[in-house]
C-alpha cells in the first residue's frame, strides 16, 4: 500500500533552501540569454520574462541585485557590428551606445510592476580603494533600503585592460560580497554545470558541488557565446569567490529562473565553504590587477603570513614593475612565488631608497611621513 503524498510539502535540500528564502539575492544574468539569434539587439520577450521573475521575488519582500551583461551586445547593432569586437575601444564605443538601451529597455520592463531600478557602474579601481569601497558599499545599501533594484555592470566604457573585473560572473560575485547577500544566482545558456560537454551524450548533470574536490574529475571549459566574455570556468570560478563569504550559488539557464529561485531541483548548487573571508580582503585578491611586485625575504614571509602584520621597507628586498601609490602589487618571497597582494602607499619611484631600513630610520632621514608601512596590513591579502 503506498501513500498519496501529492499533496504534501517537499523541504528543498538545505543549500536550494537558503536560495529559496534568501532576503537578499543577487542575480548576474549574461549577455546571450538577453539577445536574439543574431546577438546584435536586445531580445525583449526573454529580458521580459526575466524581469517578470525578478520582480515577483521582490514583491514578495526579498531585496533583489541584478548584474545584468548586454551593454556591449545591444551595442553591435547600432553600430553595424556582426560580433563582438576584441579591441577595447571598440568595446567602449559598443558599451557606450549599448548601456542606455540597456537601461531603458529594464526600467520600462520593472516599471510594470511599479518597481525602479537603479544604474550601478563599477570599474575595479572603484571599489579595491578603500574610500571607494565604502562609499559603493553605501550606495548599495541605501538604494536597497529605498526599495530600488540595483542594476549593476561593469563601466565597459572607462575600463581599461588594467583595472577590470574581467567578466560579469566575478562582478557579481564580488557584489555578493560587498552587500551581504544570502545568495547568488548565475543566469547562462547552459542549464547547469555537466561532468562532460553539455552535448555529449551520457553527459550527466551535477546538481550539487559540496566542496572543491567534487570539481576534480569535472571537464570545465568554455569561454563563452558571441556576444559574452566569459565561460563556464568563470561561473565556477565566481562561486567560489561567493562561497568564501558562505554565499551559496545557484548556476542555471535564464529560462529556468523561476523554479530555481523557488529551491527546485534545477541546474547545480555550490555550498559555499566553512570558512569565510572578509569582504575587502576578497575584493583584493579577486578584483585587482597587480601593477608590480616587490620581493620580500623570508623574515618578512613569515611576518605576513604566520603574524598577519604590515609589509615594513626592511623587509622588501627587490622592486619590479612601474606603479604609483594606492596601486595593488604582488609580495613575493625569495623564490618567486606570492604570497599576499596589498595596496603599496608608495610609487615604484620612492621605494628604492627605503629598502630594507626601518621606519624609525627613514623619519630622521627623510622625514615623519616617511614613517610608515610599505603595505598596511588592512590592505594586504594572504594568497
Amino acid at each position: 500500500m503506498t501513500s498519496d503524498t501529492s499533496d504534501v510539502e517537499v523541504a528543498a535540500p538545505p543549500h536550494r533552501g537558503r536560495i529559496a528564502t534568501a532576503q537578499r539575492v543577487v542575480v548576474k544574468v549574461g549577455s546571450s540569454s538577453l539577445t536574439g539569434a543574431g546577438g546584435g539587439r536586445l531580445h525583449r520577450p526573454a529580458l521580459d520574462a526575466l524581469v517578470d521573475a525578478l520582480a515577483a521575488r521582490r514583491l514578495t519582500g526579498s531585496q533583489v541585485l541584478l548584474v545584468s551583461s548586454g551593454a556591449i551586445a545591444a551595442g553591435l547593432g547600432p553600430l553595424g557590428l556582426a560580433k563582438r569586437p576584441w579591441e577595447l575601444a571598440m568595446q567602449q564605443a559598443a558599451a557606450s551606445v549599448g548601456q542606455g538601451a540597456l537601461l531603458a529597455a529594464y526600467q520600462d520592463a520593472f516599471a510594470r510592476h511599479g518597481l525602479t531600478v537603479g544604474q550601478v557602474l563599477l570599474t575595479a579601481d572603484d571599489v579595491t580603494r578603500r574610500s571607494h569601497y565604502t562609499n559603493a558599499k553605501r550606495t548599495f545599501d541605501r538604494l536597497l533600503e529605498l526599495g530600488i533594484v540595483p542594476v549593476v555592470n561593469e563601466n565597459d566604457t572607462v575600463a581599461t585592460q588594467e583595472i577590470r573585473f574581467g567578466d560579469n560572473d566575478r562582478l557579481a560575485a564580488l557584489v555578493s560580497h560587498l552587500v551581504g547577500a544570502d545568495a547568488l544566482v548565475l543566469l547562462t545558456d547552459v542549464d547547469a554545470l555537466y561532468d562532460g560537454a553539455p552535448r555529449r551524450a551520457g553527459s550527466r548533470r551535477v546538481p550539487l558541488v559540496a566542496t572543491a574536490a567534487d570539481l576534480d574529475d569535472i571537464e570545465i571549459g568554455g569561454t563563452g557565446s558571441a556576444v559574452g566574455s566569459g565561460g563556464m570556468l568563470t561561473k565556477v570560478e565566481a562561486a567560489s569567490i561567493a562561497g568564501a563569504a558562505g554565499i551559496p550559488t545557484l548556476l542555471t539557464s535564464a529560462e529556468q529562473v523561476v523554479p530555481g529561485l523557488a529551491g527546485a531541483d534545477v541546474g547545480t548548487v555550490f555550498a559555499p565553504s566553512a570558512t569565510r573571508r572578509a569582504s575587502r580582503k576578497l575584493w583584493l585578491a579577486h578584483a585587482t590587477t597587480a601593477r608590480g611586485r616587490l620581493v620580500i625575504d623570508e623574515g618578512a614571509v613569515r611576518a605576513l603570513t604566520h603574524r598577519r602584520t604590515s609589509l615594513l621597507p626592511a623587509g622588501v628586498v627587490a622592486i619590479e614593475g612601474s606603479f604609483g601609490g594606492g596601486d595593488a602589487v604582488d609580495v613575493c618571497g625569495p623564490d618567486g612565488t606570492v604570497v599576499a597582494r596589498g595596496l603599496v602607499n608608495y610609487a615604484s619611484a620612492e621605494l628604492p631608497k627605503l629598502l630594507g631600513r626601518s621606519t624609525r630610520e627613514l623619519a630622521r632621514a627623510y622625514g615623519p611621513e616617511y614613517e610608515r608601512e610599505v603595505i598596511h596590513r588592512d590592505d594586504l591579502v594572504i594568497l
